[in-house]
């Protein structure tokens, strides 16, 4: 079972890594505009009512939709989507059903997605939170 404190020592590891600190979005800047990876899912629980975040689950960037699928098609208990995400590259993940070993790989690929080619080939390892 993965926590949330997984994802953000995880997610703080990659190069140029940072996490907002308002909310549970973590991401990389390319080109002065913050890219996202892994963010808390906001679910709605209430019709016609504001979205909450939901603790438990988290969406997390894939490369595409084709892998979003293959993802998706792999376990029904630690991935699903809705609505909101149709068309779009993210899976919801259930912390509580994948290892912190699934998780690393989740994010990792999900990091490098979204990571400037320059930063995502880079050796080093460092991190920060967004002022």
């Amino acid at each position: 079972m993965a926590t949330r404190a997984d994802v953000r020592r995880i997610a703080l590891s990659f190069p140029g890594a940072q996490e907002d600190e308002e909310r549970f979005v973590f991401f990389v800047m390319d080109k002065g505009k913050p890219k996202g990876f892994a963010w808390a899912w906001l679910e709605r629980t209430e019709a016609k009512k504001a979205r909450t975040p939901n603790k438990d689950v988290l969406a997390i960037r894939v490369a595409n939709n084709a892998q979003k699928d293959l993802i998706l098609a792999s376990d029904k208990r630690k991935f699903f989507t809705e609505g909101h995400y149709n068309g779009y590259p993210a899976i919801l993940v259930r912390l509580s059903e994948v290892t912190v070993t699934d998780l690393r790989v989740l994010l990792e690929e999900a990091w490098r997605c979204r990571a400037p080619k320059k930063l995502a080939s880079s050796p080093g390892r460092s991190a920060r939170r967004r002022p």
